[in-house]
């Protein structure tokens, strides 16, 4: 089996090694990752200059850098390195639990594999973001994830959160709860104005979904679509033919 691994956090971060080392068990592992941090850069790619890769050891892994970002590395590694069989993204320094799927540079690697039709997950590691965040207790869960995996082909994309001491492996499904937004105001060195994105949730995550998973120190599951379609919502169909009729008639002059 052909595995690529990449990650957002860049190529010399310690949980890319963590999971490399994990999928060379399963397979022969190479690693595409970006040369620099892209975290939440969602996913982004690069169109308004060239690319490059440059071969750089990574541990005991065949790997390259990319100046681009995760979906730039994953795109990079199906089409210039022969292809893989399976992708995998991370560990990722921190969680991507609820509303950080739809920033996280992680999981976009992941879901840009299965946007090319190759089955892939995204692993994040729940409060890793420390000076030295700790995988040797997590590293077995990743292995019974990644074999749990392999045997549902049908799960095209998956997001996976290991929390720093698993107690067991649950599906859920995204959380999905309102945060308040504010901009934090401050001051750099020299006196000049700066501003800090800030929330805060304003309810507790629902039974079965992933933050509350995370909360019990569960390793959190969760497949994700490509389809982004509201499908409890259908349009109105009489709606959408009034749209079309209005779009298609002349303009007044």
């Amino acid at each position: 089996m052909r595995i690529l691994v990449t990650n957002d956090d860049g190529v010399f971060s310690p949980g890319l090694v963590a999971l490399a080392s994990v999928a060379a068990r399963f397979g022969q592992v190479r690693v595409v990752a970006p040369d620099v941090e892209q975290s939440a850069t969602s996913h982004s790619i690069t169109i308004d200059r060239p690319l490059k890769m440059s071969p750089t050891p990574v541990g005991d892994f065949k790997a390259f850098r990319v100046n681009g970002t995760p979906a730039d590395c994953v795109a990079l590694g199906l089409y210039r390195l022969d292809g893989a069989d399976l992708v995998l993204s991370g560990i990722n320094l921190g969680s991507n639990l609820g509303h950080e799927i739809w920033y996280s540079g992680t999981v976009a690697a992941a879901r840009q594999a299965a946007l090319l039709g190759v089955p892939a997950a995204a692993f994040s590691l729940v409060g890793g973001e420390g000076d030295r965040p700790r995988f040797r207790a997590v590293v077995a869960y990743v292995e019974r994830v990644i074999r749990l995996l392999l045997e549902e082909p049908t799960l095209p994309l998956v997001n996976v959160n290991l929390p720093p001491e698993p107690k067991g492996i649950r599906w859920t499904r995204q959380s999905v709860r309102a945060h308040t937004g504010r901009v934090v105001e401050g001051e750099d060195t020299f006196g000049r104005r700066n501003y800090w994105l800030a929330e805060a949730p304003l309810s507790d995550p629902d039974e079965g979904t992933d933050r509350w998973a995370a909360e019990r120190g569960l390793v959190s599951l969760t497949p994700l679509r490509l389809d982004l379609t509201d499908v409890t919502t259908p349009a109105d169909p009489d709606a959408a033919a009034l749209i079309a009729l209005k779009e298609a008639a002349p303009r007044a002059r």
